[in-house]
């Protein structure tokens, strides 16, 4: 009889994959468990902790602004070229009209020569048509002279000749030939005023017209004139050449800026500002410098909106007599005030802000430090306006969380 063998349930291969399979599982399961808690260790000393405090929240802005001047024309030329001849050297002080370089242009100036030659040649042809007009009037005046003389000559004679008539001293005949010649230059010198009367009015006219284009045609002479003369740049104002740096040879275009001229009548600041503040800053906001030792109060003038490299620029002037001493290009710290001073929860600034952008914290308790989420408000150079989410008294990392803000709890290590 044959023994019926009973076949194992699991072979040992399977029992190995098995064990395999449900150690596998379990460090996976303790990583996960592990990940959830998400736990950095810190040092305490590579830390910054910051304590939440309630005050007056100054809302400035904290400024490097430079002196620049209170007025500054700019230097260019009308006419595009190379620099020729240099007169002057930057920073130098120059008088209204004094030269600074000399433009070469040779297409400008041919084309100004002959401008030149061709207005030239129409004043000449304009004076000639005026010397014309001026003669022919000489000529019909000499004609009226003519026949007025001719027409006395012809009435005395037919007066004299009436009067042997009626004696019966001349022939008729001979009487009227004297009555003809009479009656002739009475009847040309009409017709002579007539066309004296209508030629005068004729010359009015074109007289007017010559002297009219006469008039254009000096006019730009005295253009042309005066583009040859803006080749050589001179100082629109009175004041310091600054910005100026022309080289023999070099070429500007049309209108380029060459330089500046500032005009010494004061100083006013000039500052670029974190483009964060942009809708807050406002034409007519005060602000104050200090210079010297003493404390001078300014006014923003001019908002200049376009933002580079994550600024905008303002410019301030102050309310009354500038500091004496102040040079163009010093640096001046100003403090910018965008509203009154108003009581707050108040953080210390620090680099956790580029990390969370202000929607939560790090808080510390009991060498531990948790996740908070909070509302931060404004700004200035020192603090945070905490809105919601912490309280006075509560101790904050305000350093960097680079390391760490993928975790939930950092534990410190005193």
């Amino acid at each position: 009889m044959d023994k019926k063998i009973e076949k194992k349930r699991f072979s040992t291969k399977t029992l190995i994959m098995i064990g395999g399979a449900i150690a596998f599982v379990a460090v996976v399961i303790y990583g996960y468990t592990l990940s959830l808690k998400k736990t950095y260790t810190a040092d305490a000393d590579k830390l910054t902790i910051s304590k939440v405090e309630y005050g007056d929240f100054e809302d400035v802005v904290l400024l490097n602004a430079s002196v620049v001047p209170l007025t500054s024309v700019i230097v260019s030329s009308s006419e595009g070229g190379t620099v020729a001849e240099i007169y002057t050297e930057n920073g130098a002080s120059v008088q209204k009209g004094t030269p600074l370089l000399r433009i070469a242009n040779s297409n400008a100036m041919l084309s100004y020569t002959s401008s030149q030659t061709a207005a030239t040649e129409q004043i000449n042809q304009l004076r000639k048509s005026r010397l014309d007009l001026e003669q022919n009037q000489r000529v019909l005046n000499q004609d009226v002279l003519d026949v007025e003389n001719n027409l006395r000559t012809a009435t005395r004679q037919y007066r004299l000749d009436s009067n042997l008539f009626s004696k019966k001293v001349i022939t008729l005949q001979e009487f009227n030939k004297s009555s003809q010649d009479y009656e002739y230059y009475q009847g040309k010198l009409k017709i002579v005023r007539q066309a004296i009367k209508q030629e005068n009015q004729s010359r009015k006219m074109q007289l007017a017209q010559i002297d009219q284009s006469m008039g254009q045609m000096n006019e730009s002479l005295e253009m042309i004139r005066k583009n040859i003369e803006n080749m050589t740049i001179k100082a629109p104002v009175s004041g310091k050449l600054s910005s100026y740096d022309p080289v023999i040879g070099k070429s500007y275009n049309s209108n380029e800026m060459i330089g500046k001229i500032d005009v010494l009548q004061g100083y006013k600041l000039q500052a670029g500002v974190d483009e964060y503040y942009i809708n807050r800053v406002k034409e007519g906001q005060t602000a104050s410098c200090e210079f010297n030792g003493k404390t001078y109060n300014l006014t923003v003038s001019k908002v200049i909106p376009e933002v580079t490299a994550g600024q905008f620029q303002v410019e301030m002037v102050f309310k009354g007599p500038a500091p004496e001493g102040l040079r163009r290009g010093l640096s001046l710290q100003t403090k910018l005030t965008l509203s009154d001073n108003s009581k707050s929860l108040l953080l210390a600034q620090g680099q956790f802000f580029q990390s969370t952008g202000g929607s939560w914290v790090f808080v510390v308790n009991n060498g531990k430090a948790t996740k908070k989420n909070v509302k931060i408000g404004r700004k200035n150079y020192l603090y945070y306006e905490i809105l919601d989410g912490l309280v006075k008294g509560d101790e904050v990392i305000t350093s960097s969380y680079d390391q760490f803000n993928q975790y939930d709890l950092i534990e410190i290590n005193k």
